[in-house]
């Protein structure tokens, strides 16, 4: 890509600028997009349109640059500089705003500018367009089903490559699947595993004698108290959380994910001490929770079909597998001394997702360091994880608990 670089000085001459506006751009079909180019090819053609190093050059100038290397673009990618142009009220591009996009690391200020653009970026929306594939239909049902904005599903559709796949939730998936044949073999029992009097003995779950080893406030989600608890969590996160996965990237949405997890087994052991907890509910709820929540709060832009009869089932499945995991805590355990696992680590899980979770996913290709909201989330949460730390360390002597045997 590098051969097609125009000469430096080339760029400063009002003839060859006002030739290269006369060339015919060829916009590429989505299915053969040119690969992105790297930053420091867009660098240099900005710098020869601002040989002053100014950090800014015309829109005049800017129109000239697509016009000459549009065709290295996706067609949507190229709507959405041209808006930028348009919308720009000072006459001038900043160049940090058009290398973020080029880096898919938009701003605010550059959403704004798209926004309020002049120009109508969706001519036709990406729902209205035929001829795709198999492949490109469902990328295009994944934008629907988890973006709000027009936009960014157009966005989201030319930038998605499935590489890296959805691997996380995937991985996860598979892991805890795994754990549970092997569980069910070793123990003879799938339905209610939690009541055989050897499944508390396993090195994975967490329970309140064993709370100084720390690799069991994550573990515990490989293991479930039956297949009624496991069967459902599989399904919330294969159905919720590969489609963000796709759309966010497997680093945001893991980040969503375990945060779920730690808080949901740190609010067992600060609300319901004496229980231990099993189940990938606290990931599971946080990744729902936060869906759920930007849905409500994007309503008019979510175009997903039956949303409301979806989001009743998922309500619906997710006050199911609550109730059964509080039917099971208060009943009558096989073992006693120790109680049925606890619940709490499902209402963790949903206040990850409605604070962290909910300001990642209303922020698709957004910078997190740049929203408010976020550090004062991310602040909370941290403050709420070192609370527990210290909680697991002095209360549990400090107010005398009596706590079940080890297993």
């Amino acid at each position: 890509m590098g051969d097609r670089l125009p000469e430096p000085h080339a760029s400063s001459s009002p003839a060859v600028a006002a030739s290269s506006e006369a060339e015919e751009i060829e916009v590429l079909d989505s299915e053969d997009v040119l690969p992105m180019a790297a930053e420091d090819h867009w660098k240099a053609l900005f710098d020869q349109f601002d040989p002053d190093n100014t950090g800014y050059i015309s829109t005049e100038k800017f129109r000239s640059l697509l016009q000459r290397h549009g065709s290295e673009l996706d067609p949507h990618k190229l709507e959405v500089l041209l808006a930028l142009a348009d919308s720009n009220s000072e006459g001038r591009i900043c160049y940090q705003d058009f290398v973020n996009l080029m880096s898919n690391k938009r701003s605010n200020s550059f959403r704004q500018a798209i926004l309020q653009g002049n120009r109508r970026l969706c001519s036709k929306a990406l729902l209205e367009e035929t001829g795709l594939s198999l492949s490109q239909r469902l990328i295009r049902h994944v934008a629907y089903e988890t973006l709000p904005r027009e936009i960014d599903r157009k966005w989201y559709y030319d930038s998605y490559t499935c590489c890296p796949p959805p691997w996380f939730m995937i991985t996860i998936t598979i892991v805890e699947v795994a754990f549970f044949l092997y569980n069910g073999v070793v123990l003879d029992r799938f339905v209610l595993q939690v009541s055989h009097p050897l499944y508390l003995k396993n090195a994975l779950l967490y329970h309140p004698q064993l709370r100084a080893q720390a690799w069991r406030y994550l573990t515990y989600i490989f293991m479930h108290a039956g297949i009624e608890h496991l069967g459902l969590n599989v399904v919330l996160q294969l159905l919720v959380g590969v489609p963000l996965e796709m759309v966010h990237g497997a680093a945001r949405i893991s980040f969503v994910y375990i945060a779920g997890v730690v808080a949901g087994s740190l609010a067992v052991s600060v609300a319901d001490m004496t229980a231990p907890v099993v189940g990938s509910s606290g990931g599971v709820y946080a990744l729902v929770s936060a869906h759920l929540a930007n849905i409500v709060m994007n309503w008019s832009g979510m175009k997903c079909q039956f949303k409301l009869l979806r989001m009743a089932v998922a309500l619906i499945c997710m006050s199911f597998e609550f109730g059964r995991a509080v039917w099971l805590r208060f009943h009558p355990s096989a073992y006693p001394p120790c109680p049925h696992p606890s619940f709490m680590a499902h209402l963790g899980g949903v206040m990850v997702g409605i604070t962290l979770g909910v300001i990642i996913l209303r922020n698709y290709e957004q910078r997190l360091q740049d929203q408010t909201l976020w550090w004062i989330f991310l602040s909370i949460y941290v403050i709420f994880v070192l609370f527990a730390i210290f909680w697991n360390i002095f209360a549990y002597s400090l107010l005398d608990l009596k706590l079940p045997p080890p297993p």
